[in-house]
């Protein structure tokens, strides 16, 4: 009997070891943003992927989950039109399920910003992540907010 609850003790050791990582939006960026005030992320990198926040295979990650909307706009703040013209946005809705440890379902949903500015001659939509994170970059065809 003592060998049998030993063993038992060992393979529960060793199932609670293991982990699955299910995250397929893994980050290289640790750290957290840094503000330039409250309502705006301080952004230092441009991009030189044109996909960089076009698509949804290449999201913008901002991460937060329970600031998560916070700092999709505080992200969004940071950002001009390519002449340094002051952009608007406003949210289109949510789409493009996704597997992420960052979520207490392991699913997350990216949400998608219309973006525009004054002399934008097409709809700009941005996709945005707020439960992942990774290092910001201004995407093709914007500037930082001066």
């Amino acid at each position: 009997m003592r060998k049998i609850i030993i063993l038992f003790a060992a393979l529960l050791l060793i199932s609670c070891g293991s982990t699955k990582n299910r995250s397929t939006t893994q980050s290289m960026f640790s750290g957290k943003h840094e503000l330039v005030d409250y309502q705006t992320f301080k952004v230092d990198e441009y991009s030189q992927d044109e996909s960089y926040g076009y698509t949804e295979k290449n999201p913008i990650k901002v991460g937060g989950v329970t600031e998560g909307p916070m700092n999709e706009r505080r992200f969004l703040n940071a950002l001009a039109g390519p002449n340094g013209e002051k952009i608007s946005y406003y949210r289109m809705g949510s789409c493009c399920h996704f597997k992420t440890q960052n979520s207490p379902t392991g699913t997350g949903l990216l949400d998608k910003y219309s973006v525009t500015y004054k002399g934008a001659t097409k709809e700009i939509v941005l996709y945005i992540n707020m439960y992942d994170v990774d290092l910001l970059k201004v995407p093709v065809g914007f500037t930082l907010k001066k």
